[in-house]
């Protein structure tokens, strides 16, 4: 019988069957185009959360204080500091006829102070701020949207740096097999019962607070447990007969390594990476709650859930960072759980 596009099953190839397979979990597929979008949509924040406008109109001149700085007085302020697009007189001054402003969905950044708020901080959600705003009188939503952004890609570079150094370890290993994989294995029991905490307490405490300092730190532990995986792999299949007449016919073992053996040792690399970033991404929350993370200034999850813990009357914070944290960690599960069913080949 012939499947759609006049293909049979016996005829497509391992990695197509793993796709079509993928596409039949309805979850999974649907989780995958959610998680995308959002993260697509995280890249343009500055286009849909700030506290300048996209491009303005004033007086014949047209301006874009997205990707500028404009002084007040190009707007008919008195001072040349910097504009204040939420002062109440730039924006009557942008609302006379003949000019104009298109102001991004949010009208607020993530480090912008809503001096103008009629409620003390922390404010509940208004039409003005849409999710309330924190106990310094920045939004919630564009923090929110902000922190999303920094954890997705601090949860992708974390996972890049992990599978690189994990493939390259557990393939080394898994292939020359012998003293090689004995010394490797005894350093990875060691380097794994070094206590990660304190390791972070004191770099902490000796280095300014960044995402590059933290990103490091977790990078030093975070390939062991995929190595493992990969080290089996290679383990199993380096015996096996198409590596036995790769030898035969003089191929080098970096070429056995990369056209043989770790393309047919890929299956759990790829099942877990989900796994493992949503793992990132839980990590960075965790340490900024803690105060062991990102710059205050940054926007973070885990600061905002701080922030909601030390103010517990503010259920706004805690609610809305709560969804945004759960709904991203079950897209990345219900990601996971499908790759790992379509890559079972035990399925049809």
């Amino acid at each position: 019988m012939s499947t759609a596009r006049g293909s049979s099953p016996a005829a497509l190839t391992p990695g197509a069957r793993a796709w079509r397979r993928f596409r039949s979990d309805r979850r999974g597929w649907w989780s995958l185009w959610i998680f995308v979008t959002l993260v697509v949509l995280s890249l343009g924040a500055e286009l849909l959360s700030n506290d300048r406008p996209i491009v303005a109109h004033y007086e014949g001149r047209t301006v874009f204080p997205l990707f500028n700085t404009y002084p007040e007085t190009t707007f008919g302020g008195d001072f040349r500091t910097q504009t204040d697009y939420l002062d109440p007189f730039i924006r009557a001054q942008l609302a006379k006829p003949g000019n104009w402003a298109i102001y991004p969905p949010n009208r607020y950044s993530f480090d912008t102070l809503n001096y103008f708020s009629p409620s003390p901080n922390p404010a509940p959600p208004s039409a003005v701020n849409w999710l309330g705003t924190d106990d310094r009188g920045r939004d919630v939503l564009a923090r929110l949207i902000y922190g999303f952004r920094v954890s997705v890609l601090f949860g992708l570079a974390l996972t890049a740096i992990g599978v690189v150094i994990g493939v390259l370890t557990g393939a080394l290993q898994g292939y020359f097999g012998g003293k090689l994989d004995l010394i490797f294995q005894r350093f990875i029991e060691i380097w794994g019962s070094m206590p990660e905490l304190y390791l972070l307490l004191i770099f902490a405490s000796l280095f300014e607070p960044s995402v590059l300092i933290l990103l490091v730190i977790l990078s030093l532990f975070g390939w062991m447990g995929l190595s493992d995986y990969v080290r089996a792999e290679f383990l199993r299949n380096r015996n096996l007969e198409y590596v036995t007449a790769a030898r035969a016919l003089g191929l080098s073992n970096s070429q056995i390594i990369w056209r043989h053996v770790l393309p047919n040792s890929l299956t759990p690399v790829i099942a877990f990476l989900p796994f493992r970033m949503s793992g990132a991404i839980l990590a960075l929350t965790s340490l900024d709650f803690l105060g062991l993370g990102v710059p205050p200034s940054t926007a973070s999850l885990g600061e905002l859930l701080a922030q909601g813990k030390a103010n517990l009357d503010a259920w706004w914070i805690t609610l809305s960072t709560f969804t945004v944290l759960v709904g991203t960690l079950m897209l990345l599960i219900f990601i996971g759980e499908a790759l790992r069913s379509a890559l079972d080949t035990r399925r049809g």
